[in-house]
Formats: C-alpha cells, sequence, structure tokens
C-alpha cells in the first residue's frame, strides 16, 4: 500500500481530502504578521468558502501577505509517517518552475531513502501546474489505489497526465500579476482602465503564460466556458475543477454554462487557495481539465 501526500496548494476541500484518504501538507501564509494556515482539515465547504472570502477582502483592503516554502522537515516529517507505518509515498507537487517546494519535497525523500534503503518508495510527481490540477491528479491516484494498483504503476500512469492536465483562468484586478512580473505595471494600469481581462494558462513546462485578451469580465467567463467545451476530452469520465477567489457566484455562473454544454462526470467548485491565490488576487476563476494536450484551440 503507498499513501497520497499533496501540498495544500492543491487546492483540496477538507471533504474532499478525507473522502479519499490524501494527506494535505499546508503552506502558512503571513497576513499583516499574523501566520495563516492555508488548509484546515476540519472545516466543511461553506466555512472554507467563508474562510476565502475573508481572506481576499483582506486582500482587497490591501493587507500585507507574504508567501513561502513548505520547508524539508515538514515534508520529512510527512512522509516518515507513511514509511514507518510501512507504506510507500506518492506525493503531487505544485510546479518546480512556480515554486521551490518541489525541490523541498525532493530533498526530504533523499534523506529519507539513504535512511530507510530500498525498503519503500517515494514517488514525486510535478503536476508543472497549480490548484486543482495537482487535486484531482491526487483524486484520480485514490481511485487507482482503491483498484489494487502499486505506487509505480499509479504514478507512471498520472505522469502520462501530467501533460495532458489543463489550467486556465482569469483575474479581477490586473495589478496582482503585475506584482508578480506577470505583466508590467503600465500594461496592468492600462488594462484596468479599459477592463482588459486576460485568460491564462499553465504551459506544458509549468509556467504560468498569456493565452488572450477578453473585453470585460462576462466575455472571459464566457471564453473560459469555451476553453473547456471545446478542448477537453472523454468529458464524462472527468473531475472538472473550478477555484474561484471570493468569486463564487460567478463560479455556479461558469458550472451552469458547461452543463448546458457537455456532460461531466462530477466538478470540485473551491474557494482558491491562499499559497497561488495570493499571486493572482481576488475574483480570480480557474478552471483545470484534461485534454488532449496543453496546446488550447
Amino acid at each position: 500500500m503507498f499513501q497520497i501526500f499533496v501540498d495544500s496548494a492543491a487546492n483540496l476541500p477538507a471533504v474532499t481530502a478525507k473522502q479519499y484518504d490524501i494527506h494535505v501538507i499546508s503552506f502558512v501564509n503571513l497576513v499583516d504578521g499574523k501566520e495563516i494556515t492555508c488548509f484546515d482539515p476540519n472545516l466543511s465547504p461553506e466555512e472554507e468558502r467563508q474562510k476565502g472570502t475573508e481572506y481576499y477582502q483582506a486582500m482587497s483592503r490591501g493587507c500585507e501577505i507574504k508567501t513561502g516554502l513548505i520547508s524539508t522537515a515538514a515534508f520529512e516529517e510527512a512522509f516518515r509517517s507513511a514509511l514507518e507505518a510501512d507504506q510507500d509515498v506518492l506525493y503531487f507537487s505544485l510546479s518546480k518552475n512556480i515554486s521551490g517546494t518541489y525541490n523541498s519535497a525532493r530533498l526530504a525523500s533523499e534523506e529519507l531513502l539513504d535512511e530507510f534503503g530500498d525498503k519503500h518508495k517515494i514517488r514525486l510527481v510535478d503536476s508543472l501546474n497549480a490548484s486543482l490540477a495537482q487535486g484531482i491528479l491526487a483524486v484520480y491516484a485514490s481511485e487507482m489505489r482503491t483498484k489494487g494498483m502499486s505506487v509505480d504503476e499509479v504514478a507512471d500512469t498520472l505522469e502520462c497526465y501530467v501533460e495532458k492536465m489543463n489550467g486556465v483562468f482569469t483575474v479581477g484586478d490586473l495589478k496582482y500579476l503585475s506584482r508578480t512580473g506577470r505583466i508590467k505595471g503600465s500594461v496592468a494600469t492600462i488594462g484596468n482602465v479599459l477592463k482588459i481581462k486576460p485568460i491564462l494558462r499553465g504551459n506544458k513546462d509549468g509556467y504560468i503564460v498569456f493565452y488572450k485578451n477578453c473585453r470585460g469580465r462576462k466575455s472571459a467567463l464566457n471564453e473560459l466556458v469555451n476553453l473547456v467545451c471545446d478542448n477537453i476530452v472523454e468529458p464524462e469520465k472527468q473531475i472538472l475543477g473550478i477555484a474561484h477567489a471570493d468569486a463564487y457566484e460567478d463560479s455556479l455562473y461558469i458550472m451552469d454554462k458547461i452543463q448546458q454544454k457537455i456532460k461531466v462526470r462530477d466538478f470540485i467548485n473551491t474557494s482558491y487557495d491562499f499559497c497561488t491565490g495570493s499571486h493572482v488576487g481576488p475574483d480570480t476563476i480557474a478552471l483545470f481539465f484534461i485534454g488532449k494536450d496543453r496546446e488550447l484551440s
């Protein structure tokens, strides 16, 4: 047997993580100097949404937010608990080209494998993505584990899924993208005045890149719907992910529009995780699905 781990950037609701027996290692942010743990295993979906509303409204008010990595020691402690329980480890990481978290997990796994020898395996799968792109892979891993697949079989299969897992999103205010260097400050100012709403995506190398501009929020939401419906493969077999940064009503609008066009197996609709959400800002909406590749039509 093996245990499945994600970092809290995977954006899994607490009830989903519990349902699929997925272990979440949480980031910790600083909000005006106060530590905020990004994942709480005891919250209901409604409580998570309320916590997200409070967080992103605080961002809108201009609070100071600092994010950091999960330490190698935190990964070592989590993985060790599985190894000492005579189980292997499978971890789905936030893209190494977005965060240094993957490297922290790699260092922890190397130290543990030196200690435990070849008695157990630790498999790290870089999602080359973020948010529910990680989380949905972990759910699929849990389902494969239930079918009796080994850690290597599951990891090898889902590494092939990585190159097909798309993430597309739009933001509410361009200033947050300018703060992280995605766009120039002058471009953000002009874009906000002209009500330009960009569509961005995760490319095959795990970087966030520009896809196209839309004029106005509703146009951007409809474009996200079209991107999903035009590029998804075998939707009836898929869990489709929606992550929103205090934009619940818009997320319901998107769900409804998608359901009018295609039939999917299920949705996970949740408040955007605080770690990566801090870099894209309030009113961000992101969608995650498997296509034939990551080259959107």
